[in-house]
């Protein structure tokens, strides 16, 4: 018995950039969660520039829980686009959407009331169209023939 069942490349018909971009998403989500989870401070003061002076146990906790939580996702993501990219347009929505409340909870409905925002506020910003394309390319049907030499099937 595999941990990991067959791959269903094959099954995907959308633009291999969409994949590739998926990869990208993943790298930029494991390398993330590896600084939040094994870092000191998680990235909370040596990067954020947050005062740890008070409750500093509590925000490198959370920083700690949310870094393996992207190392989770992350690997998903990466999984995914190398091995089942027929859920590629699925997982490319999950993150839109998981963008889209990222930035619309640092920008409009619980902003932090000082001028700096972690790096993240202003990836998540630039990220938002690409990613929208991205899942659009996905979704978007290949002729088989293109499919199948592009899958190598």
């Amino acid at each position: 018995m595999s941990l990991l069942p067959p791959s269903t490349n094959s099954q995907y018909a959308g633009a291999p950039a969409a994949a590739g971009f998926l990869t990208l998403l993943a790298v930029l989500g494991i390398v993330p969660g590896l600084i939040h989870t094994f870092l000191p401070d998680g990235g909370a003061g040596v990067i954020a520039g947050l005062d740890l002076s008070q409750n500093g146990p509590t925000i490198i906790g959370i920083f700690a829980w949310a870094g393996a939580t992207q190392l989770a996702w992350g690997t998903l993501l990466l999984v995914a686009s190398l091995r089942y990219r027929s859920f590629v347009p699925s997982l490319l929505a999950l993150v839109l959407a998981e963008r889209s409340l990222i930035a619309l909870n640092l920008w409009l409905l619980k902003p932090s009331g000082s001028e700096q925002r972690p790096p993240e506020a202003y990836a998540t910003l630039v990220f938002l169209p690409l990613i929208a394309t991205a899942l659009a390319f996905s979704m978007r049907r290949r002729n088989v023939a293109e499919a199948v030499a592009a899958n190598g099937s």
